[in-house]
């Protein structure tokens, strides 16, 4: 009777804890994305505030609000400025094209009238030289993709005072993970139920692709589109920002990567005569923006993150659907710790399915 009732009441309490945690979860699901954001800061900066920490006249209290000036002058101001900019260009293309001042069917029959009269006779006879479709479908790609920016900074602008409460909620929740982040985490794996050493591997794994995931996909995307943009800022080419931008996102992709907006701004840009600036971006495509990933990812990264390439791909783009920008980082997340939990799970079982010695 005594084994019963502790097991009614041991699975009573499992209950409850359940149940808390469901009810955690809903009711802090409207700021789950700034709580993101403020756990990959905390994460990405706790070196900062460690340095702080070893500083003199540094306490807790006062490395974590240095750390968050830093984070806040550094990151999110810039962040805002140039947001802003990237916003006005992405709606004044969207008035453009409402307006019938940027047709991108246009641009394919400038591009195909400038192809020597071979190659046009060989598209014609090919079948492809009516892109009449291909072209509706790439002005309305355009449309979308520029319209989709403008979009959500709408929405953004709608919502002031969502925005502002979600940033300040963000802002606060980083600055107790600045302080308090180790004891959290021990009290975190202190707590889950599974074995001490497995958590450790999976705390490790999680921190390493996070920190491989900032900084390999999050920053080289963003000096590849910081690169783009100066360079189609120098040869003139309207809303360089914003395809900066495109081109940061395009990173994301392997193998053509950043090459997805580039290489078409300079087929135009030659295909319309304008021979210096299509060179300067080829130029500036191959050698500075496409050895940007090949020289800063080893630099940041250091070690492999053991995700194959395709399955960063498809978490990476499955991620942004489902959840938006935050998908950047917990596509590629989930994926690390599906392959850590399968390799941990083979561990255990290869010494039981290893076979018995004579």
């Amino acid at each position: 009777m005594n084994i019963d009732q502790a097991r009614i009441e041991r699975r009573g309490f499992f209950l409850f804890l359940a149940l808390a945690t469901i009810a955690l979860l809903y009711i802090s699901w409207p700021f789950a994305a700034p709580l993101l954001w403020a756990t990959l800061a905390a994460i990405m900066f706790q070196p900062l505030n460690q340095w702080f920490l070893k500083q003199r006249y540094f306490g807790a209290n006062r490395a974590a609000i240095a750390t968050l000036l830093v984070i806040t002058f550094a990151v999110i101001l810039p962040s805002f400025l140039i947001g802003s900019a990237i916003i006005d260009q992405a709606i004044g293309v969207v008035i453009a094209f409402r307006e019938g001042r940027i047709d991108v069917t246009d641009w394919f029959a400038t591009i195909m009238a400038a192809l020597p009269g071979n190659v046009q006779t060989s598209l014609d006879d090919s079948g492809f030289g009516n892109l009449g479709e291909v072209r509706d479908r790439a002005q309305e790609f355009a449309e979308e993709s520029v319209g989709l920016i403008a979009q959500q900074a709408l929405s953004i602008g709608g919502s002031v005072f969502g925005f502002v409460l979600a940033f300040g909620v963000g802002i606060y929740v980083t600055y107790f993970l600045l302080r308090d982040g180790k004891a959290i985490g021990e009290s975190v794996m202190a707590s889950v139920p599974l074995e001490r050493s497995i958590a450790e591997r999976l705390t490790e794994k999680f921190l390493g692709i996070v920190r491989a995931t900032i900084k390999g996909s999050v920053v080289v995307g963003l000096v590849q589109g910081a690169l783009g943009a100066i360079t189609f800022w120098i040869v003139g080419v309207p809303s360089a920002l914003l395809l900066g931008l495109l081109m940061a996102i395009a990173s994301l992709i392997p193998a053509l990567g950043p090459a997805l907006i580039w290489v078409p701004a300079a087929v135009y840009l030659l295909a319309t005569g304008e021979i210096w600036q299509g060179v300067v971006v080829i130029v500036s495509g191959v050698a500075l923006i496409g050895m940007a990933d090949n020289v800063l990812r080893p630099l940041l990264v250091g070690r492999d993150t053991g995700i194959p390439d395709w399955m960063i791909l498809i978490t990476t783009l499955g991620g942004i659907a489902l959840i938006g920008l935050s998908g950047i980082v917990l596509g590629p997340l989930a994926a690390g710790l599906f392959l850590a939990g399968w390799a941990i799970y083979r561990e255990q079982r290869a010494p039981a399915n290893k076979p018995a010695a004579d």
